[in-house]
């Protein structure tokens, strides 16, 4: 377990955040499977906590408007410098900007971003809220991934916008490129094809470490959610794709190294 440093390289995904219709509900959800704890956070677009472990940052969960029925998915942010250069280079690469960019109370600068395929990210520029303060412990964010259809074009629009140095897998039948920056592995592209679930589209994923993987996956429908693809070894360690009460998707791992 590590203290998270201070301020990301740009490109490094370094918060993750929820918006849902139950706000209170979800928080009873996470900090049963995760021992999260909360504390208040800006409230620009709606009631907003932070998510605490050992009172460090780990993620965030908003509440949308009763009106707003938007699906409910995990949003991976990545690090930026200038948040309004950055999402003019997103537009001028082919993506969309839907929200923003827009000042979070002191914490920081933000834009919620969509890349050329539709995978919706923000994009975070830190002031007093760095981001994820926390690394290596149960419940704290370990591994951000794309799941896309296929990463060759995709993976020119992200090294575009931040610099990434892709490294791909040289595979006829797996579609998986690594994302570094400073020869850092930070993110990963992963191409699916068909397998790609029709209801969500091209989406990251958030990968939460966990103690146990197959104890996470049991305790996760305990509380009211689901398992879509039950625990099995990767090659990152044992990993599990579940989902909260409300339908948002993540995946949970046991890495190999603990």
């Amino acid at each position: 377990m590590t203290e998270a440093a201070a301020r990301r390289t740009p490109g490094t995904p370094c918060w993750v955040s929820l918006i849902v219709h139950d706000l209170r509900t979800t928080q009873e959800f996470y900090a049963d499977l995760f021992g999260w704890e909360f504390a208040p956070g800006p409230d620009q677009l709606g009631p907003y906590v932070r998510a605490l472990i050992d009172g460090k940052e780990v993620a965030g969960i908003g509440q949308l408007p009763p009106d707003r029925h938007l699906p409910v998915a995990w949003t991976t942010y990545l690090a930026t410098d200038d948040a309004d250069v950055t999402a003019e280079t997103i537009r001028s690469c082919g993506g969309t900007v839907g929200v923003g960019p827009l000042d979070a109370a002191e914490a920081g600068r933000m834009a919620i971003v969509s890349d050329p395929s539709g995978a919706v990210f923000g994009i975070w520029q830190a002031a007093a809220h760095i981001g994820t303060a926390l690394a290596g412990a149960p419940g704290t964010p370990v591994w951000n991934e794309l799941v896309t259809s296929e990463t060759s074009t995709v993976a020119k629009f992200y090294q575009a916008v931040f610099g990434f140095e892709p490294e791909a897998v040289v595979s006829a039948d797996f579609d998986y490129q690594t994302l570094h920056l400073n020869g850092r592995p930070v993110a990963s592209l992963h191409g699916v094809g068909r397998a790609l679930p029709r209801d969500r589209g091209p989406h990251w994923m958030t990968y939460f470490e966990v103690a146990d993987t197959d104890d996470a996956a049991a305790r996760v429908v305990d509380l009211g959610g689901h398992v879509l693809q039950p625990p099995r070894e990767g090659s990152s360690g044992r990993v599990a794709t579940v989902a909260d009460p409300e339908g948002a998707v993540f995946t949970i791992v046991r890495s190999a190294d603990r």
